[in-house]
């Protein structure tokens, strides 16, 4: 694929020189000097430019359209002839959730990498919802969420288990002398994630079907991540609802405790998801690589 039409994909997507420009790791007047000569060679302009504000003119419209579907040409092309040559080369777009950019995947992309050092990932994480909505306005190949969704026009894949534990930092009263109760825990000061949260809707589903719904229990807060919510924690008497795979560290070091709940067990998927038909490329190269990694210990 013309490199010319990689850029203009990378500028359009993101409506910014500058973003196009660290996504790609070029500089910024190398992208410019890319788009003026995809400008001069179709005769059209292809963006409007306002200031520091750019979109994409009726002739960059049809541009994007075309440049978007030969992409993914492009990468079944390279599926092709790596298939026959045992050679594995383009690119792969990945968007995960942020529980599992975070906690699940590097790991396997690191693999990955090793496995096939000549396709070159990039990997953007969210919530779940925001990866599918980049997946469908194609500005990622694959996405990797914790739900399932409403959207007709992608399909889901499983590839990891995952349990939704409640924890807390040591000088937490809650459960310290034996296991919680649901009924203890809705006076307990709860911290959870945003709104669009893949964890989040899954807590919510769980604790509705167990006869505790979240606007029962005692939320203060709700943050923009894991991460946020485990260094919360340790400085505050109340709990948290996150992924086992986010605090396998602070477990370690002692710093978090998980607290058993009777009658809760909030377990989940983690998924892929793409656009309805069959993998095609090093879409179809990750996923069948993950389904198989064997995590180390």
């Amino acid at each position: 694929m013309d490199y010319r039409y990689q850029v203009f994909l990378a500028v359009a997507n993101n409506l910014s020189f500058t973003k196009a420009a660290q996504e790609l790791y070029i500089s910024q007047p190398a992208v410019t000097r890319h788009i003026r000569e995809l400008e001069n060679t179709l005769g059209l302009a292809l963006f409007n430019r306002k200031g520091n504000r750019i979109t994409l003119t009726a002739a960059g419209e049809i541009v994007y359209r075309f440049a978007q579907k030969t992409h993914v040409l492009y990468d079944e092309l390279q599926y092709e002839l790596g298939s026959l040559k045992q050679t594995f080369s383009g690119s792969l777009r990945l968007g995960a959730s942020s529980t599992i950019s975070q906690y699940v995947i590097p790991e396997v992309i690191a693999a990955f990498h090793t496995r096939y050092p000549d396709i070159e990932v990039s990997l953007i994480n969210g919530n779940s919802f925001e990866m599918e909505q980049k997946l469908q306005e194609n500005r990622i190949d694959l996405a990797m969420v914790e739900n399932y969704s409403s959207k007709t026009d992608l399909q889901y894949v499983d590839f990891a288990d995952d349990e939704i534990v409640v924890i807390a930092g040591h000088t937490c009263k809650f459960g310290r002398s034996a296991n919680g109760s649901l009924a203890e825990l809705q006076h307990i000061p709860l911290v959870v994630r945003e709104r669009g949260s893949g964890t989040l809707e899954v807590i919510e589903q769980d604790l509705k079907n167990a006869g505790y719904p979240l606007d029962r229990l005692n939320v203060i807060l709700h943050l923009g991540s894991t991460e946020a919510i485990k260094n919360f924690l340790p400085r505050f008497n109340g709990i948290g609802l996150v992924s086992v795979n986010a605090i396998k560290k602070e477990i370690q070091l002692n710093t978090l405790k998980i607290i058993p709940v009777k009658g809760l067990n909030i377990s989940r998927k983690f998924r892929f998801a793409y656009p309805k038909g069959p993998l095609t490329g090093n879409v179809k190269y990750f996923v069948d690589f993950t389904q198989n990694y064997t995590p180390s210990m």
